[in-house]
């Protein structure tokens, strides 16, 4: 026979499109042609499979060779596709039965001595291989831990290319020495590097709420936000905790359910940043881009088709932006949209990529460029035009999605010396666990789990607040204070805050909590009167 095929999966975002890999075998000059819009990366496949196969111990064909990758009109990138095309072409030579590897799906690099290397992005190629009703993967051994995380499909993981023909023509399978994963540093996308986002892999000291002395604004402010996952901002002077507060909101979001889980290990998956032996995170990703991050860094990109950046790799977890009036006006405005939509839409001419981005926001900024604008404690040098400046780097319509907007005041010495430990991250996290359940339960049968992603108008038609709640919502539209989509995200943050109290709808007390977290005047009673 002197054709064959089998299959392999081409990662476009975090998603995946399985691949017919096709050999054909025809008398005449020995060359080798790789076709099927492939990149540079993949074209190269020729030099590694050709050696890969000799160093094996299989004698490479010698006859006029063509390999297509369909559809055709795919871009397909990387190195993955190595193992597929060396079974292809043994196929068609007949050193392996072609029917064997007909129905097989094959992700894997091949080293020039014939070992198979680790790849990135083998979740979500596994779950498209499943979705296209292939049930047979085979992986590099390193990869068959994350690749088996897909229920209904059988995973082999081989360490070099002798040890699959031996599988595949049922010789005895040498023993082969196990090879290490990829550096993961050299092929990371912008934005993806070391220390950018945090999984709560390890067993490293994770911070707790009761560390944070006062804040008592500040501290219900991330139960709120992390009971409705609702944006956050944070403003005061250097020192005064705005960093400490961030990093403890992870801990206060509930465990990633199953689904959740496998969305988030597949963006990592395809940037490579899966922490050595977790193929599945189950907590909520933290990630704090530094505030030079570019646009390719925080929203995604890079040379072909974009990669994910640091709101795809934040997914149902926490992106913390600090010092977010230092980052350029344009990169921020950036995330307007996926804020609303909850992904990433990325147009380019290799093609159109959509990556998750449902997460929380937290951003933090000094009042001004010095950061003593305003304090009791004076001494500001910024002129007015500065200050004016430095703010409206935040602009007006990001801001007008962030649903919480609380000062971080500096704490005094009597409160930081004499205060004994607050509210620990477990005792928060447990309230934020019940009033998400109130939440799940009101929206039974709808596709929303969390106040802040209930559109307005359902929130209006079905959810009403109690009578007269909304009266001094409404004021404030009428004097331009409150925009549209801001009365439906106060309305949001009020039922987060009734969950939280245990109101079966929200009260004219919640509304002036959540009026007075977006505003930052306290209206009426306030937070803390909103609250246990």
């Amino acid at each position: 026979m002197t054709f064959a095929r089998t299959c392999s999966v081409a990662v476009t975002g975090v998603e995946g499109v399985v691949v017919e890999v096709q050999a054909d075998l025809e008398p005449g000059v020995a060359a080798f042609t790789l076709v099927g819009l492939v990149d540079k990366s993949l074209s190269e496949a020729r030099d590694r499979v050709r050696s890969a196969v000799v160093n094996s111990g299989v004698p490479w064909p010698q006859k006029k060779l063509t390999v297509a990758l369909s559809p055709a009109a795919l871009p397909k990138a990387g190195s993955g596709f190595d193992l597929a095309v060396a079974c292809a072409v043994l196929a068609a030579a007949e050193q392996v039965e072609p029917t064997t590897v007909a129905e097989l799906v094959l992700v894997g690099e091949l080293g020039l001595d014939g070992r198979v290397r680790p790849v990135h992005g083998v979740l979500p190629a596994v779950l498209a291989a499943v979705e296209a009703g292939c049930r047979r993967v085979v992986v590099a051994e390193a990869n068959a831990t994350e690749a088996s995380l897909v229920p209904g499909v059988s995973v082999l993981g081989v360490r070099s290319l002798r040890q699959l023909v031996a599988v595949l023509t049922g010789a005895e399978v040498p023993e082969e020495p196990a090879c290490e994963g990829p550096d993961v540093s050299s092929v990371l996308p912008p934005g993806a590097a070391a220390g950018l986002c945090t999984t709560g892999a390890g067993s490293e000291h994770r911070p707790d709420l009761s560390e944070v002395a006062g804040q008592r604004t500040a501290r219900r402010a991330l139960e709120i936000a992390a009971a409705g996952r609702h944006h956050l901002f944070l403003k005061g002077t250097p020192g005064a905790g705005k960093t400490m507060l961030a990093e403890r909101l992870p801990g206060l979001l509930p465990p990633l359910t199953r689904q959740e889980a496998l969305e988030v290990t597949a963006v990592h998956s395809v940037s490579g940043t899966l922490p050595e032996g977790r193929p599945l995170l189950d907590r909520p990703p933290y990630c704090a881009p530094h505030h030079s991050a570019s646009m390719a860094a925080l929203v995604g990109g890079g040379s072909g088709l974009p990669r994910p950046g640091a709101v795809s790799l934040a997914h149902h977890g926490v992106l913390f932006l600090d010092e977010a009036a230092e980052m350029s006006g344009r990169v921020l405005d950036a995330m307007r949209q996926p804020l609303e939509s909850g992904q990433v839409v990325i147009a380019r001419s290799a093609g159109v990529v959509r990556l998750p981005a449902r997460l929380l926001l937290v951003m933090a900024a000094n009042p001004c460029p010095c950061g003593r604008h305003g304090t009791a404690a004076g001494g500001c040098e910024c002129t007015p035009h500065t200050v004016r400046r430095y703010r409206a780097r935040l602009s007006g319509p990001l801001m007008d999605r962030v649903d919480l907007r609380v000062p971080v005041e500096p704490v005094g010495r009597a409160e930081l010396l004499s205060a004994g430990p607050g509210e620990g991250t477990a005792t928060v996290a447990a309230r934020v666990v019940a009033a998400r359940e109130r939440a799940a339960a009101r929206y039974a049968g709808r596709p929303w789990q969390v106040n802040g992603a209930v559109p307005g108008h359902e929130l209006r038609s079905h959810w009403p607040p109690a009578p007269g709640a909304l009266v001094r919502a409404e004021q404030d539209m009428d004097r331009g204070l409150l925009t549209a989509r801001g009365l439906d995200r106060v309305l949001r943050v009020a039922w987060t805050v009734a969950d939280l109290a245990g109101h079966d709808r929200p009260t004219a007390s919640d509304m002036d909590a959540a009026l007075s977290l977006r505003s930052g005047v306290v209206r009426g009673a306030g937070l803390v009167g909103s609250l246990p």
